[in-house]
């Protein structure tokens, strides 16, 4: 885009000022004798200009129905953001259940294949599963290869094996040793290979179960000596059928069923997990009675909507900006007089709630269209369209506060928020640091005799618990007294964590946002403007029913004019 060259100013010889050919501002000159020239018209023409300008700022600031009062304008933002919170709203509780279903039938599934396939499996065992003798390790194999070549025959559900072509997917039976090695405990000696071997069996369903299954079973030998662990793999099939009641598609869903006897540890237990891994794909070939489209025009509407506020909010933002430009040389000009406009000033002008709104419409508008893909089955992504809805609806509602602000009562938690913002932030960052430390010193030293500490990740929830006061009897309790060092030293580490953080830091950062709140509270109640823009501001006096916004008096752009 081409620059355009700014006009210069002309010079006046017998007035001895510059005339600015932009906004009609004429700049001091002084005269060789030092005595400024200005003339009484142009001072008044100034004060008009200025008077406009401040009037302009002033219904910038007013909320919707002050500038109803202004000008008359409807508050079509106002109705809209309030229509757009109601269907958000609904859209995501409807998507909520719809996702619930789904999870219900992945973890019923998983549950009801743990009670298939895992003998004498009871609900809640959890990591107390084990097996502890070699021929009950057989015995659990057998029992799985039995109840999945027997599975149309003896499940409730709608379960079925994976096909490939005519031909069934086979379970697959994989145990990883060590490739060599003699292990002498009595000796105290070993000589391992530290190379890890695979050896696979395949067993294709069969029915009935023949005698072909049970000698691969026979020749299937299992090298407990070497042994790191023995996984079963396999694929089942299902329809969830409950998604037809709320109108829309049953999904297909792939389980990738994987048993794992885990002897890694070679503690004579071998730990034995079910997990499955699950797919949900669209269905071949379905029929539904019923019209099952209807929830798609609910979510074409909020697109529409959303897509409507973004416009309105990103045109309000831009001219928030074209006012910043406009109103700050001139204020430049004539109140700061070749100052500096400090960043707060400019900063007003960029609302941050519109900023809020365009990202939340920006992020519903991308789960609403997940969501109708996810409905006609072009995608299956239900996690990352409930993090783009739950997100967009969460600013949505964050950005009502917006609206409250316009009472005083409740502006000020706005206020103080904004206030004290930057001065959290390094706060935080300085308490972080200490937090981090702990964090750290907690898992090396902790971590083998505490199971709050043994990673990471737990010592980082269970020092925030502390923070909070939350289970922090039973921090203190678990602790092992197999070392009374490292006891003696837990009890230092818990006690001055819980001091510093809970009686200092916590405290300093309370009394951080309370004053905040005492400045911001004796300065609403005092009336004092809180920046310069607000004092340049404040001296228009005109009330939003006085009729004065109504005359579109302001000039259309401002630009400064240096003196020479």
């Amino acid at each position: 885009m081409p620059i355009r060259k700014m006009p210069s100013c002309q010079w006046h010889s017998i007035s001895a000022r510059c005339l600015c050919p932009i906004c009609g501002l004429y700049s001091s000159v002084y005269e060789p004798n030092g005595h400024a020239a200005w003339a009484d018209d142009q001072q008044h023409q100034d004060k008009e200009t200025a008077d406009n300008l401040r009037r302009k700022i002033k219904y910038f600031f007013m909320n919707p129905c002050e500038k109803y009062k202004a000008r008359g304008r409807k508050p079509w933002k106002l109705m809209l953001q309030i229509i757009k919170i109601a269907i958000i709203t609904i859209q995501l509780v409807s998507f909520g259940l719809s996702n619930q279903m789904v999870v219900t039938f992945k973890e019923e599934n998983l549950m009801t294949f743990k009670h298939l396939f895992l003998k004498d499996y009871v609900d809640g065992r959890g990591d107390s599963y084990a097996v502890y003798r070699q021929d009950e390790v057989y015995e659990h194999i057998s029992y799985i290869v039995d109840k999945y070549s027997r599975l149309r025959n003896i499940t409730v559900g709608n379960h079925a094996y994976e096909k490939k072509g005519d031909t069934y997917s086979p379970l697959s039976l994989c145990q990883e040793f060590y490739r060599n090695g003699s292990i002498s405990p009595a000796n105290e000696t070993f000589d391992i290979d530290a190379q890890i071997e695979t050896e696979c069996l395949e067993i294709v369903p069969v029915f009935p179960m023949g005698s072909t299954t049970e000698d691969d079973l026979l020749n299937f030998v299992v090298h407990f000596k070497r042994l790191l662990n023995v996984k079963i793999k396999f694929t089942l099939k299902a329809i969830n059928l409950q998604t037809v009641r709320n109108r829309e598609l049953p999904n297909c869903y792939d389980f990738d069923v994987t048993i794992t006897f885990n002897n890694q540890a070679h503690s004579g237990r071998i730990r034995v997990d079910l997990d499955n891994d699950v797919d949900i794909n669209e269905c071949r070939d379905w029929k539904v009675t019923g019209n099952i489209y209807y929830p798609l025009l609910f979510d074409c509407l909020i697109i529409v909507t959303c897509i409507t506020s973004l416009a309105l909010c990103t045109r309000s933002v831009l001219n928030g900006i074209r006012l910043q430009f406009v109103s700050l040389l001139f204020y430049f000009c004539l109140v700061r007089q070749g100052k500096k406009v400090p960043w707060s000033d400019r900063l007003e002008f960029l609302n941050g709630w519109y900023i809020l709104i365009i990202a939340s419409d920006t992020l519903t508008i991308i789960g609403s269209i997940l969501k109708i893909e996810i409905q006609t089955k072009i995608l299956t992504s239900y996690d990352v369209c409930s993090i783009f809805l739950g997100t967009g609806t969460m600013l949505v509602w964050i950005g009502v506060i917006r609206y409250m602000g316009y009472f005083k009562k409740y502006n000020i938690l706005i206020l103080t928020l904004r206030a004290a913002f930057p001065n959290v932030v390094r706060f935080i960052g300085c308490a972080g640091i200490i937090y981090l430390g702990y964090c750290f010193c907690g898992w090396i030293v902790l971590g083998p005799y505490h199971e709050k500490f043994r990673t990471l990740n737990t010592v980082s929830e269970c020092l925030f618990s502390l923070i909070n006061g939350d289970d922090m009897y039973p921090t203190f309790k678990y602790m092992k007294q197999k070392s009374y060092l490292v006891w003696l030293f837990s009890r230092v580490y818990l006690y001055t964590f819980v001091s510093l953080f809970i009686y200092m830091i916590l405290s300093l950062f309370i009394t951080l946002i309370t004053d905040t709140y005492d400045t911001i509270k004796q300065q609403q109640q005092e009336g004092s403007p809180v920046s310069e823009l607000h004092c340049f501001m404040s001296e228009c006096k005109d009330l939003p029913t006085s009729g004065r916004y109504r005359v579109e008096g302001e000039s259309g752009s401002f630009t400064c004019c240096f003196p020479r």
